[in-house]
C-alpha cells in the first residue's frame, strides 16, 4: 500500500508556554517511522511522518495516548495542501467567548431557562431551528438598545481570534463568519476582527424593541454547509482548500465538508466527529496547523 506524507501539529495550552523536547520526542515515538521534528514556536511543533492511508487513524490514536494528561492539542492531517485559502468560522463560543442569545436572555431575567435550551441545541439533543425560535420568543419586548450595550460591556473576542483572521488575510485567504446567531452581533464582531464578510440570522425589531421573532428562513446547520460551498465556489476553490471551525452540533456538516474541520472547545459529540479538536490551545492553533511559524503571525 502506498505511503503518504502526514503532519502532526502539537500546540500547547497558552498557560503552558512551551513544549519540552522530551514531550515532543515522546509524541514522535508514537508515530510511524522516523518522524521529523520542526519547531513552529516555543509552544508548537510539527512532526512530519509517512503512513499508509489506512494507518493514519491508528497513528492519531497512538499520539493521543502518548499525550494523555498533557495540556497539548494534536492535529493530524495530510501534509500536502495544509495551507488553506478560506476560513469559515462560527461566532458564539468560537470567535467570541459568549452565546449572544444567552446574554440577551440574562438581561431579560430568563438567563438560566434560555441557557439550558442553548446547551441542548449545541449538543444536538434538540433541533436547532425550533430551539432558536423558542429562545427568541422569550425575548419579546426587550429594548433593542441592549444589543449595543452587550457588545460594549459583555461580548469578548476569544483568545487568538484576531491574530487568526489577520494572519490568514495577510496570506491572501478569504475570511468569513457564519452564525446561527444574529446579524446585529455578527456585523460588529466582523468589524472588530477584520473579517471579509458575515452571514447570520436577523432579529426582528419594531418600535425599538425585539418582537420575539427571527426572520425566516433560519440559518442553521444546512445553511452553514451551503455557505461553505457557496464561498468556495465563488472564489474558485476546492473544498480541500477550506478551513472551518465551530463548537456546536449545527456546525457539524460544515466541519465535515471542509478541507480541515476543527472543533474548538466543543461539545463532546462535535469534538468526536470533527477532523481535529482544540481543547487546550487558543485559536492561533489553527495557524500552526497550517504550518505558520510564530514570526509569521500578523501583529
Amino acid at each position: 500500500m502506498p505511503h503518504r506524507n502526514f503532519v502532526a501539529t502539537l500546540v500547547a495550552a497558552p498557560q503552558s508556554f512551551e513544549l519540552s523536547d522530551a514531550l515532543i520526542a515522546r509524541a514522535a515515538q508514537a508515530l510511524p517511522g522516523d518522524a521529523q521534528i520542526s519547531r513552529l514556536a516555543a509552544g508548537a511543533a510539527d512532526l512530519l511522518f509517512q503512513a499508509a492511508e489506512g494507518e493514519s487513524a491508528a497513528a492519531r490514536a497512538r499520539l493521543a495516548e502518548a499525550l494523555a494528561g498533557e495540556k497539548v492539542d494534536a492535529i493530524v492531517q495530510p501534509a500536502a495542501g495544509r495551507r488553506k485559502r478560506l476560513l469559515l468560522a462560527d461566532m458564539d463560543s468560537t470567535l467570541i467567548e459568549q452565546e449572544c442569545v444567552d446574554e440577551l436572555a440574562a438581561r431579560a431575567g430568563i438567563g438560566a431557562k434560555v441557557a439550558a435550551i442553548t446547551e441542548r441545541a449545541m449538543r444536538g439533543e434538540i433541533a436547532f431551528e425550533p430551539a432558536l425560535r423558542e429562545r427568541v420568543g422569550l425575548l419579546a419586548g426587550l429594548p433593542a438598545t441592549i444589543i449595543d450595550e452587550l457588545l460594549e460591556t459583555r461580548i469578548s473576542l476569544s483568545p487568538g481570534a484576531r491574530v487568526l483572521v489577520q494572519t490568514m488575510r495577510k496570506a491572501g485567504a478569504l475570511t468569513a463568519l457564519v452564525s446561527g446567531g444574529f446579524q446585529q452581533f455578527t456585523g460588529a464582531i466582523a468589524a472588530r476582527l477584520g473579517l471579509h464578510e458575515h452571514r447570520a440570522n436577523r432579529l426582528i425589531v419594531e418600535n425599538g424593541a425585539l418582537t420575539g421573532k427571527v426572520a425566516e428562513p433560519i440559518l442553521g446547520r444546512d445553511a452553514k454547509l451551503a455557505t461553505l460551498r457557496d464561498l468556495a465556489a465563488r472564489e474558485g476553490l476546492d473544498l480541500a482548500e477550506t478551513l472551518a471551525v465551530g463548537d456546536g452540533a449545527n456546525d457539524l456538516a460544515m466541519l465535515d465538508a471542509a478541507g480541515l474541520g476543527v472543533a474548538y472547545r466543543a461539545k463532546p459529540a462535535v469534538a468526536a466527529a470533527a477532523h481535529a479538536r482544540i481543547d487546550h490551545a487558543d485559536l492561533t492553533a489553527l495557524l500552526y496547523a497550517q504550518g505558520f511559524r510564530r514570526e509569521e503571525f500578523a501583529a
